[in-house]
């Protein structure tokens, strides 16, 4: 048992009245020791519940975030060539189950207009066991568990696309995974799965909430650790999936400044229901169709995010000629094309 760890479990669990947040410094402490298994299984547990209930204050969220850039793995884009940065998306671990994602479409749009894409996450996994980004990777052909930090730079410089996968590239932070089933909950590290970024380099970030004071802290943790360049959604389930059935609100920082983004999609003329999810394999039937260009009950949807992207990111003067050229990349084929391309690159790679 660490007797450190204890004393800053006591901090955060005594009670309503006497606990106290942990600073900047203890939050990170604290998370390298239960990363390193220096916490026992029962002083883990107990800081996620007791966190879950006391709630993360920013500085701590900061802290935490300060731990996985310390001891988790990162690729580098210095060497990556064109006119744009590259992009990392965070989407929850826990992945979708009530809609169908688009975000691999949204990938594949982007990558076709040159703005390289980096994704990260791991298998199903508690407590949601929705159908994972990985996993829709996976059924469409494309599998980038067990590529090396080496191979995730390649494909990226290759194909505009890399994913880092968390149970290689950042075991310490997956051996934390299986306390979420047991507590029931999902613990603060969910938020720092949308906000981690697996890279070397400063990027832009683009992360996904659900609930507004989650927003106002996850803006706060950028302030503290001073990132300026990043992009808050408001996605379906919590992802960077925007809504067709409501108003879209974004939060972006440019330079430190931030600006409130409001989209109706009723005005692009693509409002409507968000595609349900029913089955995985109706998911994967759904993502495969537009990806081929053609016409399905997902393709407003891929039109409106890949749109909103290629707008928001730089590609297009307007959001109007944001969706004209996303909706020209999927019928005239550049998406499937560069879906191919992908494709054909994971399987090479592993020849």
């Amino acid at each position: 048992m660490s007797d450190r760890f204890r004393e800053l479990l006591k901090k955060v669990g005594s009670g309503t009245h006497t606990s106290k947040s942990l600073t900047r410094e203890e939050a990170t402490q604290a998370t390298v020791m239960m990363l390193q298994q220096q916490a026992t299984a029962a002083q883990i547990g107990a800081f996620m519940i007791a966190h879950r209930i006391k709630r993360p204050t920013s500085e701590e969220l900061a802290g935490m975030l300060d731990a996985y850039h310390l001891l988790g793995k990162k690729i580098s884009v210095a060497n990556l060539k064109g006119n744009h940065p590259p992009v990392c998306f965070g989407n929850p671990y826990d992945g979708r189950s009530r809609t169908v994602p688009v975000m691999p479409i949204t990938s594949l749009i982007l990558s076709a207009a040159d703005i390289p894409i980096i994704l990260h996450g791991g298998d199903s996994m508690p407590t949601k066991y929705g159908l994972s980004l990985l996993e829709i990777w996976q059924q469409l052909g494309i599998d980038f568990s067990g590529f090396s930090l080496v191979d995730i730079e390649t494909c990226l410089a290759t194909t505009g696309i890399g994913f880092v996968y968390l149970p290689q590239h950042f075991p310490e932070a997956y051996s934390l995974i299986p306390y979420r089933e047991q507590i029931g909950k999902r613990p603060p590290f969910a938020t720092i799965e949308l906000i981690w970024c697996p890279v070397q380099e400063t990027i832009p970030i683009i992360c996904g909430f659900v609930h507004p004071p989650t927003e106002e802290r996850i803006r706060e943790t950028f302030a503290l650790r001073e990132v300026k360049q990043y992009t808050t959604v408001k996605g379906l389930e919590g992802s960077c999936d925007l809504s067709r059935n409501r108003t879209a609100i974004i939060g972006s920082s440019k330079d430190g400044e931030f600006e409130r983004l409001i989209i109706h999609p009723r005005d692009y003329n693509l409002d409507g229901k968000d595609l349900a999810l029913t089955s995985n394999t109706q998911a994967i039937a759904e993502i495969q169709a537009v990806i081929k260009g053609k016409s399905t009950q997902l393709t407003p949807s891929a039109i409106l995010n890949g749109g909103f992207y290629l707008w928001h990111l730089g590609i297009c003067p307007s959001l109007n000629e944001g969706i004209a050229l996303a909706e020209e990349l999927i019928t005239k084929g550049e998406v499937e094309a560069k879906f191919n391309q992908l494709q054909s690159f994971t399987i090479t790679s592993r020849v």
